[in-house]
């Protein structure tokens, strides 16, 4: 059974793990934290330090997924342009060894029932990049959909430029 716990710094080993190749870094947006490889002291570094970017100093909640054989799993959460009714996930990971058992899912779905129960907030959004298939199956199944209110976009990611699409699931659509 996945459990959620606010995120520590001994957890960082883990998302460094989980970005073994480069290909996987990039599409967990790992270049928001500088280029391969990736490190425990950077990761923290931006949590800690820069407060995951967020310029609103209570905005930046890092959370980890683990059941009773360890860390499975991590996301982000922050409020969307200081409105406490609209929550964003981002930097979504999973443990190598547990993808395709649905982990991602099962630790959305419990940031969602937090999001909607706790936090009380109506919506929750979620970007992915379009070329990250897996993550999009996952964020679907999730109950995710296209955003009727947020338009794609587009990052610039080794030159290129990655669309990202955009999902969103509201509080009344959530099955919890």
């Amino acid at each position: 059974m996945i459990r959620l716990r606010p995120y520590k710094q001994c957890d960082a080993k883990y998302i460094v793990s989980w970005c073994k190749d480069k290909e996987i870094f990039e599409l967990w947006g790992g270049e928001r934290f500088g280029s391969f490889p990736i490190s425990e002291d950077i990761i923290n570094d931006k949590y800690f330090n820069h407060n995951g970017d967020c310029v609103e100093q209570d905005n930046f909640y890092p959370v980890t997924a683990f059941d009773e054989q360890g860390i499975e799993g991590h996301f982000i959460m922050r409020f969307l342009h200081g409105d406490n009714r609209i929550l964003r996930f981002g930097w979504v990971i999973v443990n190598n060894e547990k993808r395709g058992q649905k982990c991602g899912q099962k630790m959305l779905r419990l940031g969602l029932k937090y999001a909607f129960e706790i936090l009380q907030v109506d919506k929750v959004t979620i970007g992915v990049f379009e070329n990250n298939i897996p993550a999009y199956r996952c964020y679907l199944a999730t109950g995710f959909h296209k955003s009727a209110e947020i338009e794609d976009s587009f990052e610039e990611v080794h030159g290129e430029q990655w669309k990202v699409v955009e999902l969103e699931i509201a509080k009344e659509e959530f099955a919890g």
